[in-house]
């Protein structure tokens, strides 16, 4: 049964232009082609870079962040409740009116409070800020690593300045070492990113980030295998590029340089909207789908080569349109709006709301001046002109 998958599997038909067979991509003492298996070396490579990525957040990114003055807020902890930990784990994190009335009545306590154990409890799940500055400065150096190997690669090749020849000669395209290992870097880094994916940040686009990896994976995968090198090469360089300026402009974002942060979001906006929607349709969708139709015939691989790269145009269309949106507030407000992709955290503010009816209860309460830091202090049916405020700023009683 897996002979006979293994075989259908790897017809010549699925994954090579008609006329061509898996003997014509022999290998010779001169001449080496992509070879399936090289792929597997991928998944040892991936988990040596989750190792590396540990020891560089601990040893690198988490003193960095506490010299530049990232600092976690301290969040005010649940009290401990087995039931409504229960109900937390398995049932709902956010749960609704009613059902915070029903965990009031059983645990005998004000909804009110309820409310607030869920909130505090959502809030301990969220990532801290040194973990979100650890994450965005390793992925900002693996980023820039991959962009210069990349461009240091293909400087001198011919299908980065005319994008016909990313099929001259196809399939019989002799495998270089340099292209051998760029590929096997990417490839051994989104997988790393899939294998710490249940400990990364999770953001609102998370299942979109999972789509994406996916996508780039098989992408990248079945590149290889079809040997799709030339145009899986230009693929990467042209994500990597935008990919520079995103996870810098997170890191001032978390040092709280604002003017930075917008000067480096601009930057990125303008190469992700440039590289995402007009270099990478004409430099990769337009001459896989046509440039490649003057060698070849179309085969099951032209089709699944254009559907993963589809996949990824959209992918960029949604992301594009999350940034516009951002880029269209900032120029109406003058500074960058929060991440829409990011969870942000829920503030106690209903606390303080029930504090200060908890002291109206009292016949206590503090009223704050818009135009002075002065407080009114008001008990009962004491009248309130019996104190007068002087010019000064002192009290005098009447």
């Amino acid at each position: 049964m897996a002979r006979a998958l293994y075989e259908w599997l790897w017809q010549h038909e699925f994954w090579l232009p008609p006329g061509i067979t898996w003997q014509d991509m022999q290998e010779s003492e001169d001449v080496h082609y992509p070879q399936p298996r090289d792929l597997l070396i991928s998944i040892p490579f991936a988990l040596i870079l989750v190792v590396i990525r540990c020891a560089f957040e601990r040893a690198v990114a988490l003193p960095l962040s506490s010299k530049l003055g990232v600092r976690d807020k301290q969040r005010p902890k649940a009290q401990p409740n087995p039931m409504l930990e229960t109900f937390y784990s398995t049932c709902c994190k956010n749960p609704e009116e009613g059902e915070l009335i029903s965990l009031a009545k059983q645990c005998d306590l004000p909804v009110r409070k309820v409310e607030r154990w869920f909130r505090r409890r959502r809030n301990t799940d969220r990532p801290s800020l040194s973990k979100k500055f650890c994450e965005a400065c390793w992925r900002f150096t693996f980023y820039i690593i991959s962009f210069f190997t990349g461009l240091a690669v293909l400087y001198d090749k011919p299908w980065l300045w005319d994008h016909r020849e990313c099929w001259t000669g196809y399939p019989q395209q002799p495998l270089q070492a340099s292209l051998f290992w760029y590929y096997l870097l990417e490839l051994s880094f989104y997988w790393s990113l899939v294998f710490t994916l249940p400990f990364d940040v999770k953001r609102k686009d998370f299942k979109e980030q999972i789509v994406h990896h996916a996508a780039t994976i098989f992408l990248i995968s079945f590149s290889y295998c079809a040997n799709y090198i030339r145009i899986g090469t230009l693929v990467m360089v042209i994500h990597d590029a935008s990919d520079c300026f995103l996870e810098p402009t997170k890191i001032f974002n978390y040092m709280k340089w604002k003017k930075t942060c917008d000067s480096l979001f601009m930057i990125f906006s303008a190469v992700f909207l440039i590289s995402r929607l007009v270099i990478f349709p004409y430099t990769v969708l337009y001459n896989t789908y046509y440039y490649s139709m003057e060698i070849f015939q179309p085969f099951f691989g032209y089709y699944f080569m254009n559907a993963l790269l589809i996949i990824l145009q959209l992918l960029h269309v949604f992301w594009s349109c999350l940034i516009i949106h951002m880029v269209y507030k900032f120029i109406l407000q003058g500074t960058m709006e929060k991440d829409m992709r990011s969870d942000t955290e829920e503030s106690d503010k209903d606390e303080e709301r029930e504090q200060i009816r908890e002291k109206e209860k009292n016949g206590i309460t503090y009223f704050s001046s818009v135009t002075s830091n002065n407080y009114i202090q008001r008990n009962g049916s004491e009248p309130l002109n019996n104190r007068t405020h002087l010019t000064n700023g002192h009290v005098k009683e009447r």
